[in-house]
């Protein structure tokens, strides 16, 4: 895909998405693998909530890397970041010390300056948290900023119905 100055996202934005770590996609669904060590957890083998987002926040992460959007670049080059702007989260069954799990991140919606995405870890079939999260595109100064075409484009062709 070539943006207006002929230059393709993936020359603009370089991923680092080839060294396993980033996880896959699935169709339209991204897949990032987690396991649950103690220092995820409250103390007594039950992962804390917070761990819950710190997953959630590496899988997006690690999506947009693989769609070809590397945030550190995209910060440094064009000054643009993601942060999260709504997160709804609800937590259905607890996670353990030692769990394998799976964060399955849709893109529900894309609009000019916003993302929303649907998060679900699992653990196997079994959902243990569902979330919700807008993510909002901003400048340095942190306001509010159109997302560049190529990588709106990138997200527009994840897009999904919610289930």
């Amino acid at each position: 895909m070539r943006d207006t100055d002929g230059e393709t996202l993936s020359e603009a934005l370089p991923a680092a998405g080839g060294d396993g770590l980033a996880g896959r996609f699935d169709g339209a669904q991204h897949r990032f693998p987690v396991r649950v060590y103690w220092e995820d957890t409250d103390g007594s083998g039950i992962m804390y909530h917070a761990s819950y987002l710190r997953f959630a926040e590496r899988a997006r992460t690690e999506m947009l890397r693989l769609m070809g959007t590397n945030q550190g670049m995209l910060l440094a080059r064009e000054g643009l970041a993601f942060p999260v702007r709504r997160a709804e989260v609800d937590f259905l069954s607890p996670a353990q010390i030692d769990d394998h799990l799976e964060v399955v991140t849709r893109v529900l919606s894309v609009r000019n300056a916003t993302v929303l995405l649907e998060q679900g870890i699992r653990r196997g079939e079994q959902m243990l948290a569902r979330l919700v999260i807008r993510l909002a595109c901003v400048n340095r100064g942190g306001r509010p900023v159109r997302i560049p075409a190529m990588i709106k484009a990138a997200f527009g062709r994840l897009e999904t119905a919610p289930a």
